[in-house]
């Protein structure tokens, strides 16, 4: 891992150093209760503050206008420390694990495959089946299975045992955490003669510029066509996203979604842990579901949602408000009904 020196980090964050502390070269970063002297660490929300003036950290990245400062800690001000402080983990895993180009020799390579040894990482156990083109830049990890006809862009990254089927499409910069699955069938049955009879699934999954995929969360092929995930979107672990969703660009999709088949999905759009979406429905441009917020049809843009069904956030905390107050309610009811009868 590389070092860096005060100078360094002051450089590569932007930052005014306010003042020097004990140390003058680090090693690694932490939060601010674990941080040593060598360790670069950041103040980037006020309810950290104790653990602010507390930390052993070498050099804090910090906003403007903090009142109180630890002892030894050299302090560098930025605009965003949390987005600032991305820039020195960056720095630090990149340094730790170098791309290194070149196909191990127990991974599998079918023949017709596209790509640049001296451009591509295949990591040990990997598949890669024929018709596959990949872009150069991109790293396939240990384990991973890409199916037929797939193309992956320039600069992807794809951790361990990912899998990829057939004909699907990673554009530029994309990132699959380990375990999850692009492509699987759609979840489509009829009911034939009192069995449910396998709909084919024959359309594919689009992956933007740019989008993130994460542990053991799974896209399901289109029945025809394509489920598309659009630019810059970021979505967590252990989501399920169905056939023939239609998300558009930057949406943040926490862990534990499900999204039906056919649904779109707008632009910047929040969909916190547990929530989920009905099929055939479509949700607005910035539109938030918060946690376990259940979507059973079309949703506004630009507004946030809580409960199930989901509701405008503050018609749902009133409703919550009043049901809170049914028990005193029913109390006084029945207290009121004993002296009637007792008149």
């Amino acid at each position: 891992m590389m070092h860096l020196s005060l100078d360094d980090i002051v450089g590569l964050t932007g930052g005014t150093l306010i003042r020097s502390g004990n140390t003058t070269v680090f090693k690694g970063m932490a939060a601010l209760d674990e941080a040593g002297e060598d360790e670069v660490s950041f103040l980037g929300n006020e309810k950290y503050y104790q653990d602010f003036i507390n930390t052993s950290a070498g050099v804090v990245l910090i906003p403007a206008g903090v009142p109180e400062y630890p002892e030894g800690a050299a302090l560098i001000e930025v605009e965003n420390p949390t987005l600032v402080f991305g820039e020195v983990i960056k720095h630090f895993v990149s340094s730790a694990s170098a791309f290194s180009p070149g196909v191990h020799p127990t991974a599998y390579v079918a023949e017709g495959v596209s790509f640049d040894p001296d451009q591509v990482s295949v990591k040990a156990g990997a598949v890669i089946e024929h018709g596959v083109s990949i872009g150069d830049g991109t790293e396939i990890g240990c384990g991973v299975v890409i199916g037929a006809g797939v193309e992956i862009g320039e600069n992807c990254l794809l951790h361990a045992n990912c899998t990829v089927r057939e004909r699907c499409v990673l554009k530029d910069q994309v990132v699959l955490q380990p375990g999850c699955v692009i492509g699987s069938d759609g979840y489509g049955y009829q009911l034939v003669d009192g069995r449910h009879e396998k709909i084919d699934q024959v359309g594919i999954v689009v992956l933007e510029k740019d989008v993130e995929i994460g542990a053991n969360s799974t896209i399901d092929r289109a029945r025809f066509g394509k489920t598309i995930i659009g630019e810059g979107c970021k979505i967590d672990n252990q989501v399920q996203i169905g056939h023939n969703v239609r998300m558009g660009k930057h949406c943040l999709i926490v862990s534990q979604v499900g999204i039906s088949g056919s649904t779109q999905v707008g632009n910047y759009v929040t969909m916190a842990g547990q929530a989920g979406a009905a099929g055939h429905l479509k949700i607005g441009d910035k539109a938030t579901l918060t946690g376990r917020t259940g979507a059973i049809k079309d949703l506004d843009g630009g507004v946030v949602y809580m409960g199930m069904p989901a509701r405008p956030m503050r018609e749902e905390l009133k409703k919550q408000a009043n049901l809170a107050r049914l028990p005193k309610l029913i109390a006084e009811v029945k207290e009121l009904k004993k002296k009637l009868a007792e008149e």
